[in-house]
């Protein structure tokens, strides 16, 4: 919740076009604090649905533009940000380009199909001084955070292990008269790696590394299938990783989980304590004590660390907040750090996520495709660790 009197950044959209939910999401959640002003876009390539999406979101037509380069250059020096919004292949040149031009980026995940593209990506930002944050919305819900915080303040004692799933059925469910969904063409092909992890994979990589206080994963084995309407693609990932300090994880991710429309499920194992997160409850946290205790933690409690902050409860105890607002939160966060960047003043929050987050990111998915394809277990590559190096830290 914002209570800033400064005007709002001014935000530019590439991609993002008002009948798609990704569009519609960005557009609600980084207006709902009155932080952004949506005032230039490219939306759409087809130029009819371009020009309507400009109308939805009450951009002046002047400053709907036919493509991303014209935009590039109509706009410089007149936005604070741009958002990146189309389908992830199209990243790489649209933010390279974007911060060679000078402007601050906002990306949606996943940053890039590939290891190698999120670092020219990182270098990119290195080299011109730029500013790149990438959306993973599932840690802005504010019980998430507050597990974090649990998590930080050694309530669990030392982590042993999470479990992550995010089962959804839209590669296998059908209509009500039968007939197939019909998914972005983009999602029905695979690319360095499946193109079901840049969609869940790197989610659940970000929520691992979030709650675990930036734990790396050092190796994987996993199986990877194809359930549902479409055998050209993968469409389930079953994957153990073993990461540093003898902590592991069991993850699976699928699109063919019939009665699921998002399952996402976290839950962390410690030496005193376990707790669990479910996004169809998001306002709560299940605990587990050594001692035999059993107790809920809710949003509504006072006395909780995070989520008790006046941000995190735009609305009274009794009406619950969710999605929307978990991206709302990453968008104050982005503001703050956009702020401070252009004061050159340091920014603590811990909230917001680079190029260098987002490539390893893509190193464990990248792993857990060899490891299926090998049958076998594969080392994660880790940004500025060799090979030979992770040989010797693996247990």
């Amino acid at each position: 919740m914002s209570s800033t009197t400064m005007p709002p950044l001014r935000l530019g959209f590439i991609g993002g076009g008002s009948t798609s939910a990704v569009g519609y999401t960005h557009f609600s959640s980084s207006h709902l604090d009155s932080l952004f002003q949506l005032e230039a876009g490219v939306f759409s390539r087809r130029e009819e649905v371009n020009r309507a999406s400009g109308r939805a979101y009450q951009v002046d037509e002047s400053r709907v533009y036919p493509d991303w380069r014209a935009m590039l250059n109509g706009e410089r020096g007149r936005l604070d940000a741009i958002s990146v919004l189309t389908p992830t292949p199209d990243h790489t040149d649209i933010v390279i380009a974007a911060i060679e031009a000078g402007f601050a980026v906002i990306c949606e995940k996943s940053l890039a199909t590939s290891s190698a593209d999120c670092r020219r990506i990182g270098e990119a930002v290195s080299r011109h001084d730029g500013f790149l944050a990438v959306t993973f919305n599932y840690s802005g819900y504010p019980m998430v955070r507050e597990l974090r915080e649990m998590v930080q303040r050694g309530e669990l004692g030392t982590l042993h292990h999470v479990e992550v799933e995010m089962p959804q059925e839209g590669f296998a469910r059908h209509t009500a008269s039968g007939e197939k969904p019909q998914p972005q063409p983009w999602r029905l092909s695979d690319y360095t790696v499946p193109t079901i992890s840049l969609d869940l994979g790197s989610h659940v990589h970000h929520l691992v590394d979030f709650l675990t206080g930036g734990l790396k994963p050092l190796a994987v084995t996993a199986q990877q299938s194809s359930y549902g309407n479409f055998p050209a693609v993968i469409d389930n990932v079953n994957c153990l990783a073993r990461y540093e300090s003898g902590f592991s994880a069991s993850i699976w991710y699928s699109k063919s989980a019939l009665g699921y429309r998002n399952g996402l499920r976290v839950r962390l194992f410690g030496s005193e304590g376990s707790a669990e997160w479910l996004q169809t409850t998001p306002e709560q946290l299940q605990l587990g004590f050594a001692d035999g205790r059993r107790m809920q933690l809710d949003l509504g409690a006072g006395n909780l660390r995070v989520a008790s902050q006046p941000r995190y409860n735009r609305f009274k105890p009794g009406h619950p907040t969710g999605f929307i607002e978990a991206f709302a939160n990453l968008y104050c966060d982005i503001a703050a750090r956009l702020r401070a960047d252009q004061v050159q003043a340091t920014d603590p929050s811990p909230f917001v996520f680079g190029a260098l987050h987002a490539e390893e990111g893509l190193n464990l998915l990248e792993a857990i495709d060899t490891a299926a394809r090998q049958q076998a277990w594969a080392e994660v590559r880790r940004p500025g660790l060799s090979q030979e190096t992770l040989r010797k830290t693996s247990p």
